[in-house]
């Protein structure tokens, strides 16, 4: 059976739409706020994730960010109120696959929640964001393996969730804090000392000269920069 998660803080409309999911077979797992969402995705499997944007606690942009670091795989659709153009090109670039707007009829949610599952990777071929090439690195991600030229080495858990939201997020400054909310999570935080000390290791491992580095940019007063155009 599809699971869905359905991210959506009103009651109402969080109750219509589980039942006509449910009436189309699916399972649907509700979370209330973006806070649960983040446990549900951690603890359990889903097909689909169903995300409001107007969350409490955590914001459906954050909650985003932190599933594409983590998972970058689930087909996600946001559903919300903020219908202006400009709200559906920050969903989409922020990793979304699809946007509808409310109100909104069942049948078109129904309908994209098919053509997601249609578009899903079937298996691990498919998943082209496993691998990343820039200059002279590669990084599997899903091996947590990197290389450097022929040098190759593992990375940590940690050291690939940072250079993947980097990546994520390349051209644009990202700060330390949104590193932190993305990659730890909303739980327990470490200092911003923690992400520096963790860029000054990824910058040995992929720049040729890590005290000049091409790729790894410090935006002074703000955080970090991925730049793959070299």
């Amino acid at each position: 059976m599809i699971r869905i998660l359905l991210i959506e803080d009103e009651k109402n409309l969080r109750d219509i739409i589980t039942l006509n999911l449910e009436l189309e077979n699916y399972e649907v797992v509700p979370a209330v706020n973006g806070q649960e969402a983040l446990e549900k995705i951690d603890g359990q499997y889903f097909d689909v994730i169903i995300l409001d944007l107007m969350l409490p606690k955590i914001n459906g942009l954050d909650v985003l960010a932190t599933l594409r670091v983590k998972n970058p795989d689930i087909p996600v659709i946001i559903v919300s109120a903020k219908s202006t153009s400009t709200d559906r090109i920050t969903g989409l670039k922020s990793g979304a696959n699809d946007y509808l707007s409310k109100p909104f009829e069942m049948e078109e949610l129904i309908l994209r929640i098919q053509n997601l599952i249609q578009r899903a990777p079937t298996n691990a071929n498919e998943h082209s964001e496993d691998l990343f090439v820039f200059g002279n690195n590669k990084i599997d991600f899903k091996a947590y393996k990197g290389w450097h030229g022929d040098r190759s080495f593992d990375l940590s858990t940690k050291e690939s969730q940072i250079i993947k939201f980097l990546i994520n997020n390349k051209n644009e400054v990202v700060s330390r804090h949104e590193i932190l909310k993305a990659v730890w999570g909303y739980d327990v935080f470490p200092s911003t000392r923690t992400i520096d000390n963790f860029i000054a290791t990824l910058r040995k491992y992929f720049e040729d000269d890590p005290k000049d580095p091409m790729y790894i940019k410090s935006v002074r007063g703000v955080g970090y920069k991925f730049i793959e155009s070299y």
